[in-house]
């Protein structure tokens, strides 16, 4: 562990200054990355401004550096009143910082559970944690070969009982535990999620024109991406129906009750549950998404009156989002564990399916680039040639950060320095894009939940297909933003499918692949809707843009 602290004097004339450069100065020194630099460097520079403005004159602040475990935090504390880190100004403010206010509480709230705040004693404390990405990516690149070997070793070299032993000993109990825990976590990290995220977005709506034509292009790009999903996944149908079923799970494991209506109005009407505990306990995922929207904006309808009950909602989301980083922590002994049992045990059919699934998802995937090309041509009349070509750094980020947030300071300094987009449009829309604009995440749910019904041998309706859809969209505004979310709401689309929820582990050897191609499918829907919106709102520098 690597310690670096500092304390600074409010009355000194380059407080700000002196402070930020012993951040960089301390992060540099115990070697994190530079584009986590760039992102804790922001965020400290937004927080300590809003700390002061609540401290009392010539007051002194202490800052914290640490490195622990590949983890990097900067902690600040000043004294100080309590206040609402994340709203706005008050109603006799200017609208200039009331705005400013308003996209610095959409930017901290993108940033999730690596930022803390907190209020003791007279002391507001604020933690800013990031993750060395490049550690975790190279966890998972080592599992998935270390995955392959074993299970290549084990299957033609490995005497049959030795083999036998190795899964069910070591691999099988591991990947159990996993899904266990999984299965545990789902309905609390999608309920809690879902209700702090629409408690906290009365804000947005007073942005007026340009929250609406924001919150407008990530609704429409998510639908075309489900659209879009659905229509190849139906065109080229991969999987050979009922195969997964030749491996471990039985046919006789996968019940389906054909009794149950599954018409359109009845799939309308059982969105709304007769109790408030039955699709928790029943995982109802239409229901358990129909409660949370419900008591999200409801929370939000309650204003100052319901401080403390919303800061009961968010401290359970952020112990739920906790426990579910703590179990995303394995998910490279996950990954080894289900790719090397897929290797011994399914046979060559399932992983060709495997594959065709995975070569669709990443198909759609630049299916959707091309859809966000599109749409700069026909609503920005901009030559989308040029967008792709600045937006490549920030695609190539994206893709290898597998981080929505991580990425989030290069795209940020793209869409002004390269695409010309003003920071009155990008440091709202790039931020709240983080947090709820989803494509390639809905894509990914889409074709991997009618997959893995299909090769589990279970027929999907039509009102399936309208009811999933409609669940994807709603996770996809409230997908919590944490290692393994993307696996925890499959876990949701699935139950919607009437699928076990152990079929994810046929999808884990192949996850880190698709979490990849996710983010940049996300991130880059961001920037073509900020420069849209630009274009449209007189912001965007066409020279800048064309140059």
């Amino acid at each position: 562990m690597e310690r670096i602290t500092a304390t600074f004097d409010t009355s000194a004339a380059d407080h700000m200054s002196a402070a930020t450069k012993f951040v960089h100065d301390s992060l540099m020194k115990v070697g994190i990355e530079k584009k986590l630099l760039l992102k804790i460097e922001l965020l400290f520079e937004e927080t300590l401004e809003q700390l002061i403005r609540h401290a009392p004159e010539d007051s002194r602040f202490h800052v914290t550096v640490r490195r622990l475990m590949g983890e990097f935090s900067v902690s600040l504390s000043i004294s100080g009143e309590e206040f609402d880190i994340y709203s706005t100004t008050d109603a006799d403010e200017t609208e200039d910082s009331y705005t400013t206010d308003a996209i610095r509480a959409i930017l901290l709230k993108a940033y999730g559970e690596g930022f803390k705040y907190s209020h003791k004693n007279g002391v507001n404390r604020v933690r800013i944690a990031a993750v060395n990405s490049k550690r975790a990516l190279y966890s998972t690149l080592n599992a998935i070969a270390l995955g392959i070997i074993i299970g290549l070793i084990a299957r033609f070299l490995l005497p049959a009982g030795v083999s036998d032993a190795l899964k069910s000993l070591f691999l099988s109990p591991i990947k159990s535990m996993f899904m266990s825990a999984l299965k545990m976590i789902i309905a609390p990290v999608i309920f809690f999620s879902i209700v702090t995220c629409f408690a906290q977005y009365e804000s947005v709506s007073q942005f007026g024109k340009l929250g609406a034509k924001v919150m407008g292009m990530y609704i429409m790009t998510t639908v075309i991406a489900i659209a879009l999903a659905i229509g190849l996944f139906f065109t080229f149908k991969p999987g050979v129906v009922g195969s997964a079923l030749t491996g471990e799970m039985t046919a006789a494991e996968v019940s389906v009750d054909t009794s149950v209506d599954t018409s359109l109005i009845h799939t309308i009407t059982g969105i709304v549950p007769s109790n408030f505990l039955a699709p928790f306990l029943e995982s109802n995922a239409l229901q358990l998404i129909f409660l949370a929207v419900l008591c999200g904006i409801s929370l939000g309808m309650l204003k100052d009156t319901a401080g403390a009950l919303k800061e009961i909602f968010d401290n359970l989301n952020s112990l739920f989002l906790t426990i579910t980083s703590l179990i995303a922590k394995v998910i490279p002994f996950a990954v080894f564990c289900s790719l090397a049992l897929m290797i011994m045990q399914l046979d060559f059919s399932t992983f060709l399916s495997l594959l065709g699934a995975l070569t669709l998802h990443i198909g759609t995937m630049f299916g959707m680039i091309t859809v966000y090309g599109l749409l700069i041509l026909i609503l920005g009349r901009l030559n989308p040639l040029k967008f792709y070509s600045k937006a490549r750094e920030g695609m190539i980020t994206s893709f290898t950060l597998s981080s929505s947030s991580a990425a989030m300071p290069t795209n940020l300094r793209i869409c002004t320095d390269k695409l010309g987009i003003s920071p009155n449009i990008c440091n709202f829309s790039i931020p709240l894009g983080a947090t709820i604009n989803m494509d390639g995440t809905s894509v990914a749910l889409t074709i991997m939940g009618l997959f893995l019904a299909r090769v589990y041998g279970i027929d999907v309706s039509v009102s399936d297909i309208l009811s999933v859809s409609l669940t994807i969209i709603m996770l996809s505004l409230g997908c919590p933003g944490v290692p393994g979310a993307g696996l925890v709401c499959l876990g949701i689309v699935l139950q919607a499918l009437n699928v076990p929820i152990e079929a994810i582990g046929l999808i884990m050897p192949v996850y880190p692949i698709i979490d990849m191609f996710n983010t940049m499918s996300n991130t880059t829907g961001d920037m073509a809707a900020s420069l849209i919106v630009a274009k449209s709102e007189n912001l965007l520098d066409l020279k800048v843009y064309n140059e």
